[in-house]
């Protein structure tokens, strides 16, 4: 089973970035996403931004995977 998760973009480098969500931060690649920016929300999955998301996408997607980690405790 693979999982993607929604993180915002707080550095970009290059091809490298640093996204955050849920108090975690990630270094990830941002080859597949046009013209990428700090501050877009990208889905990441396997260390590679995917696809950019609005933030309200963004916003509703990690509330799930709070709820989903509130269940697990």
């Amino acid at each position: 089973m693979c999982l993607a998760v929604p993180l915002k973009l707080i550095k970009i480098d290059g091809k490298k970035a640093l996204g955050e969500a849920l108090g975690m931060t990630r270094e990830i690649r941002v080859d597949f996403i046009p013209e990428p920016k700090v501050g877009d929300y990208v889905m990441v999955h396997a260390g590679f931004a995917i696809e950019r998301l609005s933030e309200s996408q963004a916003l509703e997607d990690l509330e799930s995977w709070e709820e989903m980690a509130d269940a697990l405790r």
